[in-house]
């Protein structure tokens, strides 16, 4: 019987990472520090190397802006592995800050950042997968519809 691990829960859900996008400006896109991992901020890629534009309100509905908070989700697992390694390394979720670029009379910031969080709790599981949260709207750089960053427990 196969372990219940990240990666295999990640191989369990049949999705397929983008490519870890390289840094956009002077920064290094994990930072691994006394057992914990810092990812610095993730933009929804898609497998093609495009991005996910738009605000939320304005270009699209708060479902197709959770879509892109859970392709953050996917692009930042595939930062961890290509500048950290494998999934099982992280013992769990500590802190997420999700930013959504949104339009001033959009509110459902909390709801689009849940695309993440679904996304995390499934790959690390309910416990290790969900950690503190603060979910904003701001604009964002390159009109990206969701910027996310991260801080992991390792193991």
């Amino acid at each position: 019987m196969e372990a219940i691990t990240p990666e295999n829960r990640l191989r369990a859900l049949n999705v397929i990472l983008p490519p870890a996008p390289p840094p956009a400006g002077l920064y290094k896109p994990v930072r691994v520090s006394e057992g914990y991992l810092y990812i610095s901020g993730q933009a929804p890629m898609k497998e093609d190397g495009t991005y996910i534009l738009g605000r939320a309100g304005v270009d699209m509905d708060r479902d197709a802006a959770k879509t892109a908070a859970r392709q953050v989700g996917l692009t930042m697992l595939a930062t961890i592995r290509t500048h950290f390694g494998p999934l099982d390394g992280i013992d769990y979720l500590v802190k997420t800050l999700g930013m959504v670029n949104g339009h001033p009379d959009f509110h459902d910031y909390p709801y689009v950042i849940n695309g993440f969080s679904e996304l995390m709790a499934a790959v690390f599981g309910p416990e290790k997968g969900v950690g503190a949260r603060s979910a904003v709207g701001m604009y964002l750089p390159g009109n990206v519809a969701v910027e996310i960053e991260a801080i992991f427990k390792l193991r």
